[in-house]
């Protein structure tokens, strides 16, 4: 993602009284927006986020359904193997690093945090394999907290609309943390997400169904 994402013609984002109305329409449409990926407690999160990196939220699905039927702990994780671990996610792209870094943060979780997911950021970053976005996701999901964890989709969204323009993942996700009501902030990443995947497409967005079209200030509207 390099500043050539960020639309030429926003001099600058939305003002405040449109930022509200963007995220009341988003809550109106979809008070309770999930994320797709599929677990079954911190952990299981954790490691289908990890897993999640330059893969597909349904891919990585089918591959873990069967892995969390047998390893939904660090330690049964651990038990597992890197090995063992290879054959269950390797429709995954890059599940040979992938799968080596499941296995460290297990063996870490076990060995430092009794087995716990940790609930900071700061903790959560230093496990093999996790960046800020996943720390971001888990904390949100699983531990309610109102970070914004900035994938492609949002990236694209928050640039086009805009929210907040940055030419970086971290700057997106410093000017929302800025902007989004406070009243908004912990779904104000998954209506952005959802919005992006499903509507606001990087090809081509589906403007004559975007329920903020009147809003955005994207140029290049489909018709």
């Amino acid at each position: 993602m390099t500043s050539s994402a960020v639309p030429s013609s926003a001099a600058s984002p939305v003002d405040p009284a449109t930022v509200e109305e963007i995220f009341r329409r988003f809550e109106a449409a979809n008070p309770e927006p999930k994320g797709e990926l599929e677990y079954t407690n911190p952990f299981t999160l954790l490691v289908a986020v990890a897993l999640s990196a330059q893969a597909t939220d349904v891919g990585v699905n089918k591959a873990t359904r069967a892995l969390f039927a047998v390893a939904d702990t660090p330690e049964k994780m651990a038990a597992l193997g890197e090995e063992r671990l290879r054959d269950y996610i390797k429709t995954i792209g890059l599940y040979r690093n992938k799968a080596k870094n499941v296995i460290a943060l297990s063996r870490m979780l076990v060995e430092q945090y009794h087995s716990t997911v940790p609930r900071t950021r700061e903790e959560l970053e230093k496990l093999p394999g996790v960046g800020r976005k996943t720390a971001n996701v888990v904390l949100n999901i699983a531990f309610g907290q109102p970070t914004i964890a900035v994938d492609t989709h949002l990236f694209r969204v928050s640039n086009r609309i805009p929210l907040a323009i940055g030419a970086t993942p971290l700057a997106v996700e410093l000017g929302l943390e800025r902007i989004v009501p406070a009243r908004y902030a912990r779904h104000a990443h998954h209506w952005l997400i959802l919005h992006g995947r499903y509507v606001c497409k990087a090809r081509k967005p589906e403007c004559p169904r975007c329920l903020i079209n009147d809003l955005c200030r994207y140029e290049p509207k489909t018709a």
